[in-house]
């Protein structure tokens, strides 16, 4: 399995119009995405998770930074290869998963479809039965419950085991056993060579992802791998963002900053002042 990037995003800037002028979803994020894994992208709402799924899954052009998928730069890509790529390359899950599926196919019909559009062989019976789904499989997504609909939404997003999976909040509002079925079915496509990435909310999501990045107003807060340490992201520019429950160290917003036998230290004015008093 190879370690080249499928994406790789350097100082990713997303802007949105605003009544108070434009808003930054995105500002300076670095973001690399590799075959075979799962990424969990977590933070508040509004945060940017959203924001980062669309630049990745190729649905949104960033404003501004670099963004290459396998290596060229996407903003020299056409309208139409763009298309082609999020055809047979991306299979994507929206937030809301009917927006994902063809209203009109029943949901033997939403799996073919997908492997047309993909040129791929597909057993449409065991696919749904991957996601406890063949007692459905005449059933069209107005018929299906919500949770119904998330899991066929993401088998036919992952049909073919496409380059890459992006999923909006993919276990949002499921119990367990769904929940299981959804995660249980990514880890399987990355297993295939996949990258798999999702937005989340869900501790359920972050512990089945190989990789969890925090996001906090627009940039990459923080991330840690399964079974190590967290580690807090450092930019192209030196810029540092601590964890939230470190910022109460710092009421004022100031902190010092000291390099001491080859590590960083962090301290408050007030704490540095009361040292130096005689």
């Amino acid at each position: 399995m190879t370690n080249e990037p499928i994406l790789e995003g350097r100082e990713l800037l997303q802007l949105y119009a605003a009544r108070t002028g434009p808003t930054q979803a995105l500002r300076g994020v670095d973001v690399r995405v590799t075959g075979g894994r799962v990424s969990a992208i977590t933070g508040p709402s509004g945060s940017g998770k959203s924001t980062l799924l669309a630049v990745l899954a190729l649905r949104e052009r960033p404003a501004g930074g670099e963004l290459r998928h396998r290596g060229r730069l996407v903003s020299s890509l056409s309208r139409r290869e763009l298309q082609r790529l999020r055809r047979n390359e991306i299979g994507w899950v929206a937030q809301r998963p009917s927006h994902s599926l063809f209203p009109q196919l029943d949901a033997r019909g939403q799996i073919l479809q997908m492997a047309r559009l993909r040129g791929v062989r597909v057993d449409a019976d065991a696919a749904l039965a991957e996601v406890e789904l063949t007692s459905r499989a005449a059933a069209r997504p107005d018929a299906l419950s919500g949770g119904e609909q998330q899991r066929l939404a993401v088998a036919a997003a992952g049909v073919g085991a496409p380059a890459l999976l992006i999923a909006d909040e993919p276990t949002a509002e499921l119990d367990d056993t769904s929940a299981a079925l959804v995660l249980g079915m990514l880890r399987a496509r990355a297993a295939e060579g996949s990258a798999v990435v999702m937005a989340t909310h869900d501790a359920r999501a972050m512990d089945a992802a190989d990789t969890v990045l925090r996001m906090r107003h627009g940039v990459l807060s923080g991330a840690h791998e399964s079974g190590q340490t967290h580690t807090a992201n450092l930019d192209g520019l030196g810029r540092l963002q601590l964890p939230e429950e470190a910022l109460t160290l710092f009421p004022d917003g100031r902190v010092i900053v000291t390099v001491v036998d080859g590590h960083v230290e962090l301290h408050t004015p007030s704490s540095v002042a009361k040292d130096l008093a005689p």
